[in-house]
């Protein structure tokens, strides 16, 4: 018998319904018989935003309740932002789709200045993000860095409490508040995280006519580059809490993957990139995180769990 109904487990903020909203469209969109509905979760991380991400197990902690509603079956699929998915996911569970990547660049948004080169000595710029930070710190050491946490609409409410913050132009331009970004930061100046801007779909593994209801949803090409970007991170066994960056693009018919690891300060910053052919997405994350290691990433890396 055909499924006629759908359950999305999704975070409550302003961009996590969003972006569940906008799969919701795109399944009924795709099966006019479907009737797809929220399922509203609180995560853990959303309970302790005081609290940095790296101290209470990192940005694992926005999906976990998420996968506990498809585990017990209160849902079917859970709606992600790749950025925020740890790189093993339970047993039981997968991720066959992943959407056309939106815009992967950070922004910069300010009431004052247009770019970081702008900022003033000593100027307070907010992030939650060691990537970020590390990277900007590198480019501007003489400015100060202060965490920041939140949803995107809590973030820019605290805007006049720093010279500038700095948030990926996804979830800006998903929730259409992209008015706010004075600048994009280049790739140079800030490679992004793994999957940024690129939304997921989890669900149960043997859930096969799920899946089936689900696939028209996929963007291969975005699928095999936040592959690649995963396989990266994995290799390194670093998380998406710590400062590691990966972005893979297509480029003549190939994968160009960049990768990255620094320490906070941005005293130290590795850089590798390589270019593969598309079915072979895994190993090229492979490869670039064996560049990064044989400079001496993962010094770098287990030296923050110190």
């Amino acid at each position: 018998m055909k499924k006629t109904s759908l359950i999305i487990a999704t975070r409550e903020s302003p961009l996590a319904l969003w972006q569940a909203s906008f799969v919701k469209a795109q399944l009924e969109k795709h099966h006019p018989h479907l009737v797809v509905n929220l399922l509203g979760v609180t995560t853990t991380a959303d309970k302790m935003l005081e609290t940095p991400l790296l101290e209470i197990g990192g940005k694992g902690l926005f999906v976990k309740e998420l996968e506990e509603a498809l585990l017990d079956g209160r849902a079917d699929i859970a709606v992600h932002s790749m950025k925020d998915v740890p790189m093993e996911l339970p047993d039981g569970l997968s991720l066959p789709v992943m959407c056309e990547r939106e815009d992967p660049r950070d922004a910069f948004v300010s009431l004052q200045f247009d770019t970081l080169d702008d900022l003033p000595p000593k100027a307070i710029l907010g992030t939650s993000s060691l990537r970020r930070q590390s990277q900007l710190a590198s480019l501007r050491p003489d400015i100060e860095m202060t965490y920041m946490r939140g949803n995107v609409n809590t973030r820019l409410a605290r805007l006049g409490d720093y010279a500038a913050i700095i948030l990926a132009a996804a979830g800006l331009k998903r929730l259409n508040l992209q008015t706010y970004i004075r600048s994009y930061l280049s790739l140079e100046q800030s490679l992004p995280a793994a999957g940024q801007g690129v939304l997921g779909i989890e669900c149960r593994t043997h859930d096969i006519e799920t899946q089936k209801l689900i696939a028209s949803l996929n963007h291969t090409e975005s699928k095999l580059c936040v592959t690649a970007e995963r396989a990266l991170c994995q290799r390194l066994g670093g998380g998406c809490h710590v400062p590691v960056a990966a972005f893979a693009d297509r480029v003549d018919g190939k994968i160009f993957l960049r990768g990255l690891v620094a320490n906070p300060r941005g005293t130290l910053i590795l850089r590798a990139e390589h270019t593969d052919t598309l079915e072979n997405a895994v190993s090229l994350g492979n490869k670039v995180a064996d560049d990064l290691i044989a400079q001496g990433a993962l010094t770098i890396l287990a030296s923050l769990g110190k």
